[in-house]
């Protein structure tokens, strides 16, 4: 080795003996997990659904709609085709027949049901908010 070499390295050993170790303030690790949650949290979307509530309300609604038609219309047809298919459909619901307490779970329960959907949905929206 040249002699240069060697004055650099005892050179280098001696300010490495100086020096400490320098060691990160008391409330490094909470700062640090502090901007990495503000980080995350920024990156977060809120839920938006596809299809949304107004949207349902008249497929709903349309389909109930076509249904009662379909079933108690009196309209008479000029196709045999389409009248064969309402016939058939009315005479399929003619013979059922619901006491008033089964028609009345049975527009009530989907009601409550829905409801409860959506409080339980904020419940636990505001039970695990970041």
């Amino acid at each position: 080795m040249k002699e240069s070499d060697k004055n650099i390295e005892k050179f280098i050993g001696e300010i490495m003996a100086e020096s400490t170790l320098e060691s990160p303030s008391i409330d490094f690790t909470s700062k640090v997990m502090s901007q990495i949650l503000a980080a995350e949290k920024s990156k977060i979307q809120d839920y938006k659904p596809l299809i949304s509530t107004p949207i349902w309300i008249v497929i709903l609604g349309s389909l109930i709609s076509l249904i009662l038609y379909t079933a108690f219309g009196n309209e008479s047809y000029d196709s045999e085709i389409g009248h064969s298919y309402v016939v058939n459909i009315s005479n399929l619901f003619s013979e059922v027949h619901f006491s008033k307490n089964t028609i009345y779970a049975l527009l009530i329960v989907p009601l409550m049901i829905l409801i409860q959907i959506r409080l339980l949905k904020n419940y636990y929206d505001k039970k695990y908010q970041l």
